[in-house]
């Protein structure tokens, strides 16, 4: 269980894995942060690639004088407010049928449309040698293989090249 500072502090990882056990509540917050791509109008998934996701609407939804197509153009590796990185991954396939309010592309922190603020991973409360002494903590190098727990932070540095009397700063 988390609390709510917790929640706050949590780093997008790379790969997210939505938790086992839940509250009931980590569809809707993942809907509502508006991080995930949601479907406007129900179809079938014509066109989906990393950047792109293009929906035929069903004849039913569509208004006189309207396009028939919806396109859903997909955030890749975008920098934050806080550093890290926004990326959209589609959970569609091509054919598929979709209904109105479904779920096409995960954001930063959701795994199928659900909340995933952390990792799914077996832990022991043990000592071991020494080397978790107090409050550190040891883990599996499967662990650090799989990259579990990595996360990609994006900077921005900018600088300023002035003109001097010997020619301009590289």
């Amino acid at each position: 269980l988390m609390g709510a500072n917790m929640q706050r502090q949590a780093v997008p990882t790379l790969r997210a894995d939505k938790p086992l056990v839940g509250t009931g509540m980590e569809k809707p917050i993942a809907l509502d942060s508006g991080v995930a791509v949601v479907a406007k109008r129900g179809g079938t998934v014509q066109y989906v690639d990393a950047s792109r996701i293009v929906i035929k609407v069903n004849e039913d939804e569509t208004v006189a004088g309207e396009a028939g197509i919806d396109i859903y153009n997909l955030i890749k590796y975008t920098r934050s407010n806080q550093n890290t990185c926004i990326n959209q991954i589609p959970c569609v396939n091509l054919g598929d049928p979709i209904n109105r309010g479904e779920v096409l592309a995960d954001g930063p922190s959701t795994d199928l449309g659900e909340l995933a603020l952390g990792q799914n991973i077996r832990v022991a409360f043990m000592p071991w040698n020494g080397y978790n002494f107090e409050d550190s903590m040891l883990v599996s190098e499967r662990v650090v293989q799989q990259d579990r727990f990595t996360t990609i932070h994006i900077q921005e540095l900018s600088c300023v090249a002035r003109d001097t009397k010997l020619g301009s700063e590289e």
